[in-house]
């Protein structure tokens, strides 16, 4: 099961993540999300774990905790769903283009 863990001080890295969860459970992966330009963490990420009891537990067990006076989030985490951010499609399908009636402005005779 996946969980989406926020609110982590941004010294904290995925072995501290990593080494956290495990007390409640076998952890499959740990990753920080980091921000690109200065390799910071952003202070959110994602830990997979093996059993969906254990996870469960762990969000009982540390939703809310504080951890160097922050308080963390630990929930399930959301399927990535497909969405048309970013791009130049600006929200549109990329098919809809073959989709449409040519634009009659276009095709008048002067």
């Amino acid at each position: 099961m996946k969980l989406f863990v926020a609110g982590f001080p941004g010294d904290f890295d995925e072995t501290d993540l990593k080494e956290m969860f495990e007390l409640y459970g076998e952890v499959l992966s740990a990753k920080l999300v980091t921000d690109r330009a200065t390799g910071r963490s952003k202070g959110f990420g994602f830990i997979e774990m093996a059993d969906k009891t254990e996870a469960m537990q762990t969000i009982e067990a540390l939703h809310g905790a504080a951890i160097k006076g922050k308080k963390i989030s630990v929930q399930e985490a959301e399927e990535k769903g497909r969405t048309s951010g970013g791009g130049s499609n600006f929200g549109r399908n990329p098919n809809d283009r073959f989709n449409k009636r040519p634009n009659d402005r276009f095709n008048k005779r002067y």
